[in-house]
């Protein structure tokens, strides 16, 4: 349990340590932001919702309004600096890495260096997860779906690391008919694949193992935008020399660019 855990529940005297814990963030110039209020109840829930979807679960108005309007005002502030890239038959889109979201949104960067939010995710998962290194682009980063077209096929957030990884998605814009399908139990024999969708609304959380969900965005419309912020969590953040490269190749040619990930000028 964080140390400041049983701190943030004295705050608040309604509150019955042990029975709820909210989750808060520093946001620079308003420092007692609360993000999410979850009850132990609740969190027993969704324990067991978690683990019975095959790692997998989707928690609407996850994210208070209050700290909602900031996530959309930080991501505004990053559109700028979107590496857009194109992959045929396979994703269109923007992509704004974890360096300049630390240098330009202290929100975002703060719920993926949160430890209350980490506590909540070790719950769910009953894992001991750790943040990525700070080479890894892709632990906390925006996606933008801002043209016609927009999208990312069927895939598995695969893991380059040496242990699990897990994925967070907050929905922060949708103004768009795309959707977030998923299949759960695909790796499962003998077990029926479940089919779902969803459009990820702002506030929205989903998290899930992402060696075990296949998932897609559908392509956007004409005039269409969708900003979710991704959160990459492991359960051993060792990578081999060879893992590394392939994932930093995928990132360069797949979300960021060449520049960002490898300091170079793009190819």
């Amino acid at each position: 349990m964080p140390q400041n855990f049983h701190y943030i529940l004295q705050m608040d005297n309604c509150l019955i340590l042990h029975r709820k814990f909210l989750i808060m963030i520093n946001t620079h110039d308003d420092f007692n932001s609360f993000v999410i209020d979850v009850t132990e109840g609740q969190l027993e829930v969704y324990k067991s919702s978690f683990q019975k979807n095959d790692e997998f679960i989707l928690i609407p108005e996850f994210i208070s309004k209050g700290i909602l309007t900031r996530m959309l005002l930080d991501s505004e502030r990053c559109k700028e600096d979107a590496h857009r890239s194109f992959i045929p038959k396979h994703k269109k889109g923007g992509s704004v890495p974890r360096p300049i979201l630390k240098k330009k949104s202290p929100v975002l960067s703060s719920l993926y260096e949160s430890r209350e939010i980490l506590y909540f995710f070790n719950q769910l998962t009953g894992q001991d997860l750790n943040l990525c290194p700070d080479h890894d682009l892709h632990a906390c980063a925006l996606y933008l779906y801002t043209e016609e077209g927009d999208h990312i096929d069927y895939h598995f957030d695969t893991s380059y690391y040496k242990g699990a990884r897990y994925t967070a998605l907050l929905g922060i814009l949708n103004r768009s008919e795309c959707l977030l399908e998923y299949e759960l139990f695909h790796k499962l024999e003998g077990q029926d694949i479940v089919k779902d969708a969803s459009p990820v609304e702002p506030g929205t959380l989903v998290f899930f193992n992402g060696d075990k969900v296949r998932h897609r965005v559908t392509p956007a419309g004409v005039g269409d935008e969708r900003v979710v912020l991704t959160l990459e969590y492991v359960t051993d953040s060792e990578m081999s020399l060879v893992t590394k490269f392939v994932s930093n190749m995928k990132d360069a040619i797949a979300y960021f660019g060449f520049r960002n990930v490898f300091g170079t000028k793009d190819l």
